[in-house]
C-alpha cells in the first residue's frame, strides 16, 4: 500500500504545471509584449560572493599562555566597514575584525580578521544605499566572519571566541556623525 502511494505521489509531482491565460490572453507569468516582466524595478540586494582576505593569528607567549591562568584575559575587539564601488550595481565590502587578549600586562593572543563581500544592488533609492551598504551588507557576512575567528582562536589553543552580535546601524550612525560623507570609495 505504502509503495502505491509513494508511486502516485512521484507521478503527480512530475506533471508539468498547468498555465491559465491572463485576461489579456498571455499565459500567467508572462508579460504582454513591450512591457517589463514582474519584479522588474524591484530593490534588489544579492550577494555574488564572499571570501576570506586576511586572517593572522598570534599567541606570542605560548606554550606559557596556553597554562590554566588565574582570572579572565581582557579582551579587547575592534570592528571596522569599508566598502568600494567595483561597477555601477556592484560593491565590495570588508568587514575587518581585530581581537586581542591581554592577561596581567602579557599579550595572551592577537587576531586580525578582514572578510569580504561582493554585494549586487539594483534598483535602490539614492539616499539609501550607503545605509544599504554600510549596515545591511556587513550584517549580512558577519556571522561568517564570527565563525573564523572563533575557529582561529579555538586552534590557537583557546576557548572559542564567540562574537555578540555588532550593531551595524549604531557604527554608522556614528561615522556619519564623525562627518564621514563618503563612506564608500571608488
Amino acid at each position: 500500500m505504502a509503495k502505491a502511494t509513494k508511486a502516485a505521489a512521484k507521478k503527480t509531482a512530475k506533471k508539468a504545471p498547468t498555465k491559465t491565460a491572463q485576461p489579456n490572453g498571455t499565459p500567467e507569468g508572462a508579460t504582454p509584449e513591450g512591457t517589463a516582466p514582474v519584479g522588474d524595478g524591484q530593490p534588489s540586494l544579492n550577494i555574488l560572493g564572499q571570501y576570506l582576505k586576511d586572517l593572522s593569528f598570534e599567541n606570542p607567549n605560548a606554550p606559557q599562555s596556553l597554562a590554566a591562568q588565574d582570572g579572565q584575559p581582557e579582551i579587547n575587539i575592534s570592528v571596522n566597514v569599508n566598502a568600494k564601488n567595483l561597477a555601477p550595481t556592484d560593491f565590495e565590502v570588508e568587514l575587518h575584525i581585530e581581537a586581542q587578549a591581554v592577561h596581567q600586562g602579557n599579550a595572551v593572543f592577537a587576531a586580525e580578521l578582514l572578510y569580504a563581500g561582493i554585494f549586487r544592488l539594483e534598483n535602490i533609492p539614492e539616499d539609501a544605499l550607503h545605509p544599504i551598504i554600510l549596515v545591511e551588507c556587513p550584517r549580512m557576512i558577519f556571522p561568517f566572519a564570527r565563525q573564523i575567528l572563533a575557529d582561529a582562536t579555538q586552534k590557537g589553543g583557546f576557548p572559542p571566541l564567540m562574537l555578540d552580535p555588532i550593531d551595524f546601524a549604531s557604527m554608522y550612525e556614528k561615522r556619519v556623525s564623525e562627518g564621514d560623507e563618503s563612506p564608500v570609495s571608488n
